[in-house]
Parts: C-alpha cells; sequence; structure tokens
C-alpha cells in the first residue's frame, strides 16, 4: 500500500482550474491530468481522462476478461498494459466528446498513471505532466516530455537553459483527444521502500526547479505536507498556471517510523 498527499490550486493567473486527478486506492492506482482547451472544454477533457482510467481498471479488476483497448505491448506486464488500454480508451473518449460537442474547437489532455503491484511500479502517460522519483538522494525524471521543446533537447538542437526560456514550452506533440488514436508511453519501475513518488501538472514544473522539488520532497515528513509544500512554493514563484501535485511513499516506510499499519493522507479538492 502506498502513503499518498495531493493538492491542486488554479494558480495566481489561470481563471479555473483545468487540473484533475483521482486514485483506486483498492488498485494502487494513482491519475493526474491536465486539461487544455480553454473556457471548460480543459476542465471536461481531464475530468474524462482520470474518470475513464479509473473506471477502465476497476472493471478490470473485476472481470479479467475484459479486452483492451489497442494492441498489447511486448515485454511488459499485464498491469501496465491495462494501464496503456485505459489511457487509450481515455483517448478515444475525449475525441469522440470534442467531436460530438465542439467540432472544430478541439479538447485535449494530458494524462499520468501509475500503478504499484508486487513491488513494481506501472507507469502509462501522454503529454508534459510529469512522474519523478526520490532515491538515494537523487530526484530522477521517469517520464519524457511529449512537448516541442522536450523533442528539441533530445535531439540535441536546444539546451536544457533554452528550452526553459521559450515561450515554445508550453506546445505539444501528443496529448489526449488530438486524434482519433494516441501512442500511449509505458514503463516499469521497481519501487523501494526509501523511495517518493511525485505526480505533477507542469505548472509545477515551470516554476520550481529540479533542486527546490527535491528539497521539499527530501525534507517532508509526509507526503500530504510535501504537497502542500510544492504548491505553495510554486505559488509564491509566480503561480502562472493550475498546479497539482500527488507525492506518494510506500506506507510501510511510514509504519515502521510511526509504529502503524499506513496512514493516508487526503486528498485536498479542486
Amino acid at each position: 500500500m502506498m502513503e499518498f498527499g495531493c493538492r491542486t490550486d488554479k494558480g495566481l493567473v489561470r481563471v479555473n482550474n483545468e487540473d484533475f486527478s483521482g486514485s483506486a486506492t483498492e488498485l494502487d492506482l494513482f491519475v493526474l491530468s491536465d486539461g487544455m482547451g480553454g473556457l471548460e472544454s480543459g476542465e471536461v477533457a481531464s475530468r474524462l481522462a482520470v474518470d475513464t482510467v479509473l473506471d477502465h481498471c476497476r472493471k478490470a479488476a473485476a472481470d479479467s476478461s475484459l479486452a483492451l483497448v489497442g494492441e498489447p505491448i511486448p515485454g511488459v506486464s499485464n498491469v501496465s498494459n491495462r494501464l496503456a488500454s485505459a489511457v487509450r480508451l481515455a483517448n478515444a473518449t475525449i475525441y469522440g466528446e470534442s467531436v460530438r460537442k465542439q467540432p472544430g474547437q478541439g479538447m485535449g489532455a494530458t494524462v499520468v498513471a501509475v500503478q504499484f503491484t508486487d513491488g513494481r511500479m506501472s507507469i502509462a502517460h501522454v503529454g508534459d505532466s510529469r512522474v519523478y522519483r526520490v532515491r538515494d538522494e537523487n530526484l530522477e525524471q521517469l517520464t519524457q516530455d511529449h512537448s516541442f521543446v522536450g523533442e528539441q533537447v533530445r535531439q540535441g538542437t536546444m539546451t536544457q537553459e533554452q528550452a526553459d526560456a521559450t515561450h515554445l514550452k508550453n506546445v505539444l506533440i501528443r496529448a489526449l483527444g488530438i486524434d482519433s488514436e494516441v501512442e500511449v508511453d509505458v514503463s516499469e519501475e521497481f519501487v523501494m521502500d526509501t523511495d517518493t513518488i511525485l505526480l505533477c501538472s507542469d505548472g509545477l514544473t515551470r516554476d520550481l526547479s529540479d533542486a527546490q522539488i527535491f528539497e521539499i520532497l527530501a525534507d517532508a515528513e509526509g507526503p500530504q505536507e510535501a504537497a502542500h509544500d510544492l504548491v505553495k512554493l510554486a505559488k509564491q514563484a509566480g503561480g502562472g498556471d493550475n498546479i497539482t501535485a500527488i507525492v506518494l511513499r510506500p506506507a510501510s516506510r511510514w509504519a515502521c517510523a510511526r509504529g502503524r499499519l499506513g496512514v493516508w493522507g487526503k486528498w485536498f479538492g479542486r
């Protein structure tokens, strides 16, 4: 079981909050989405993304014969393939809603989903919301941004410093709801009892450096305090976008430290 904390805020510039997050704690499954499209479209898209992923995985847990959406990915676990299936279904759902309600206007979202089983973390993601891990005094980004500047950095045509400074850093090359089908990045990581995992929208990473993120994750007493402090600091640094942080740590780590079995954070609302 994972202990978690979550905090979300619309920031200091945006009128509404297009981030949405949720969990199926019985599955150790956590999902975050950042909506796009303006007005209420982004809110609709992010909620559809999270709700669809959670619903699909819950149905699959109850009925193992439930068909996958799309082709299975070779070399990864059933859990990871199910997460990818759920994200593909979320893409189709958002795309269909966009065509039905807002033809020509567009509706989209990023998504990151993680699920923990048997000491392993499955990750599925599309867009530029991120998953980080703190291990052995190091902060590591476990996902790659599906953005224009992210691709330029990977190809060596732009430095990270140039990427951080350009006005093009919010241009995505892959997102849910843009096309009828989407490519989902899937990976798997072993989990250690000392790990801390962060899921976040780009409203956090635009205003905070990796060093600032690491310091809060390393120093916070628990996941909820860490999520709260991350969002608070991002607002103090500018708060130019919606900000959401989900912080996860193995409950056994805190059970040993606090002398009880599992401590659960609370979701702080939208």
